[in-house]
Formats: structure tokens, sequence, C-alpha cells
């Protein structure tokens, strides 16, 4: 399988998030005089034509969700970039701010110039202090370098650039959510319809969200091309990935490989194994919100299409390794209870659901649980499943459906045993 390491090739060294460091190490800002070069069709048709989808999560199709800014409108339009990394398990993002934010800036740059947009706000995590200020440096050192302002490099275009610090709701990560923030509001999600911020966004306004990777994406795409860019990763699944490993694995960290790659190589050969020697028992392959994979389903290949076909999801990339001495229910608690503590509140089945959620699964794992509580816990999910105003109720079925369907016998010796079969300190 073919690989590059574009990303993470300076990560852990030091003073590698100037401006001068990137100019002279990484081709820096030569991606946007060649943008200009090309103009705003050719740089979207290229995007396009990359494949480039979405490394927030969903997976959408970035040159798309461009395409979708109206031309015609009169209205300002809006570059939102997504750095509110609140999934647990994840911190790709992170790297990327705190080593090559000017990748970022760069990528953010084109975006705006390709769908005309004057403005870029970048949400980030309100937990990134550090990353914060990195970032509040390299716009600045753009400032006077002449990429942002009121004549981006000689154009004549102004194009400005903000770091808005969140608070520390995971709800912000959604993006209507995040676009309720920056104006001001409770952090939210929207009604939909619409359901895109490009017909309706920040300000009411035409706006693209995007990730931070994904944006880091762009600068490669523009200089090297769509091609360059095709040759990582299966069908529809193209380019080089970051992937966070957290968990149960003798070498958890940040690697960068193509997307499409074997999930059980990464955690063997990579990751050097299971830790303490012990077994591989599941995994969460996208973060706390996606579907948990049992070992076996562990064999399965790291891309958006592989893991949708084995039940679960590529998400932010957050692979998550649990051991055989762990317990599920354990899992099951820290996760419903993360989700309950998150929750905006807004709609009835996640605001109740979440907490119910959460209180069944500490009454089996004290040993005062039913048999019947099982069957409740996925009949909760399943009214949590799609009945919401955005994604959170699947974020949070999603995860305790899979482990209660997945780990029955599991969860039903804490019934029968009337006690937790790990123990207290399987650690």
């Amino acid at each position: 399988m073919q690989q590059e390491i574009v990303f993470s090739k300076y990560y852990g060294q030091g003073n590698t998030e100037g401006l001068d460091y990137y100019k002279k190490n990484d081709q820096g800002y030569t991606a946007l005089p060649r943008s200009l070069e090309m103009g705003a069709e050719k740089v979207l048709a290229e995007v396009k034509e990359s494949g480039l989808r979405g490394r927030g999560g969903a997976g959408f199709p970035c040159g798309t969700k461009w395409g979708f800014i109206p031309k015609n409108s009169e209205k300002p339009k809006y570059l939102v970039i997504n750095a509110d990394e609140s999934e647990p398990g994840t911190f790709k993002d992170r790297a990327i701010m705190a080593y090559q934010p000017h990748l970022m800036i760069e990528g953010a740059i084109i975006a705006a110039m390709t769908i005309n947009a004057h403005m870029i706000y970048v949400y980030i995590r309100g937990e990134y202090v550090k990353e914060a200020g990195i970032l509040d440096r390299a716009i600045e050192e753009a400032y006077k370098a002449g990429y942002l302002g009121n004549n981006v490099a000689g154009t004549g275009y102004k194009l400005d650039m903000v770091v808005h610090r969140g608070a520390g709701a995971y709800i912000c990560g959604e993006e209507t959510a995040l676009l309720n923030s920056l104006e001001g509001k409770r952090g939210e999600p929207r009604i939909k319809p619409p359901f895109f911020p490009a017909a309706i966004g920040l300000f009411g306004c035409p706006t693209v969200v995007n990730n931070v990777e994904t944006l880091a994406c762009v600068p490669m795409i523009v200089n090297r091309g769509a091609a360059w860019f095709k040759q990582f990763g299966p069908e529809k699944n193209y380019g080089m990935k970051l992937f966070c490993i957290s968990g149960h694995v003798n070498r958890p960290g940040l690697y960068e490989r193509p997307l499409g790659y074997p999930m059980m190589k990464l955690i063997n050969e990579d990751c050097g194994g299971i830790w303490k020697g012990r077994k591989l028992k599941a995994a969460f392959p996208g973060g706390s919100s996606a579907p948990v994979l049992t070992a076996e389903q562990c064999e399965v290949n790291l891309d958006f299409d592989s893991l949708a076909k084995a039940g679960s999801m590529l998400g932010s990339a957050g692979i998550m390794v649990i051991d055989d001495a762990t317990c599920m229910l354990k899992v099951a608690i820290r996760t419903a209870h993360f989700y309950q503590v998150e929750s905006c509140g807004q709609c009835t089945p996640c605001r109740e659901g979440t907490m119910w959620l959460k209180d069944l699964h500490v009454r089996l794992e004290r040993g005062d649980g039913k048999v019947g509580d099982l069957d409740l816990i996925e009949d909760i999910c399943n009214n949590m499943d799609g009945t919401t105003i955005c994604a959170f109720g699947e974020a949070t079925a999603w995860p305790l459906r899979s482990m209660v369907k997945k780990f029955r016998t599991e969860y039903e010796q804490h019934v029968t045993e009337k006690r937790c079969p790990f123990g207290t300190a399987a650690h």
C-alpha cells in the first residue's frame, strides 16, 4: 500500500509552528499563488476530483460542500474551521495546530477565496489553550507576510481570520451548534431544514464549515494535484490520514497512514500489540460515538466505506482499544455518563434517555439489575436513534446499543452473579 508521510514528519520537533519553518521545509505558501493562477473554478474542480472527504467525522466530500455555496448571493460568505476536537480519543487536529498551523491557515485562505468569503473563524476547543496561542501567533505572521488582510498576496482581496475559543461543550462540535455559539447564542443545534449552512449559516449567511485536517489537505492537493492525492487509499477513500490510537496498546499515539490501512496491522505492528500480554477484546474505530467492534470485527480496513460495511464508522479516527481484562459494562457506564453530561438538553430523547441509560448501566454493574434491563437499554437506544435535532442521539445510542448486543453474555453475568465478574481492579 502506497504511503507518504505528509502531516506528521515534523511532529515532536521543536519550533516547527513558525512561518519561516513552514516556508523552508514544506513549500509553505506556494499553493496560494498557484491557486490564484488556477482561479476559483479550477481549484474547486481539483478538490472535487481529489475525492477529499471531510476528516471531522461525517466524511462528506469537501469539494461538493464548497460547491453548495450560492455564487449569486448578495450576502457575505463565511468559512468556519471546526477545531472543537471534543470527541473522546481524538487528538489529530491538536497536533496539526501545534506543529503545522500554517498548513491549515494556507488551506483556509485557499478555501475562503474559492467560495468568495472574506472572513474566516476558527472555533477552537476551549481546553486547547496552548494551541489557541500558537494559532494566534501564526495568524499574526500571516497578516504581516501579506497572506491575510486588505491585500492578500497582492491581489487586492480582503480576508480576515479570527480565533474564537469555545467553552468546553462537546455539542459545539456539531456544526450548527458551533454556529450558534459563534453568534453568542446558547450552543444548541439548529432545527433542519436547512440541512447545510451553505444556504443559511453564520449570521444567516452562506457558510462552509470544514475540519482542521480537511483544510490541511488542500495546499497539498493544489500543489501536487488530485492524481497524487488519489494514489493513497482505496476508491472513494483517498489520501493520507491521521489516526489517534489510545487505550490498551503498548505504543499509543498519533499515526499517519493511508485510508484503507488494516486496523489489525495498525494495532499489532505499529502500536506494538495489546499491553501486558493480554488479548484484544473490542475497539471503537471512530471515537466513543462509533459502534464498538468485537476483536473478530477488527479485521477491517480503516476507511469510511469499509467501516460502514462492518457496522461502525471511521468518524474522527479516534481508535480506542480495549483488552480482554476490561468490563464492557464499565466502558458503557463511562460512555453513558459522558453523553449525559454533554447533552444540551434541547431534545427530550437525549435529555431523558442519556440519564436513563446511565442509571440502568450503573444498576447492572452493582449487581441490582434484571435481565429485562438489557432489552430496556436497547429499547431506549432505539427511541433515541434518529429522533433528535442533531446526531447526538445516534452518538449515544450507537455505542451503547452495540455493546449490549455484542457483549450480552457479559451483561447477563452481572445479573446472574449479582456482581461484576471482572472485580474492582482488573488493571
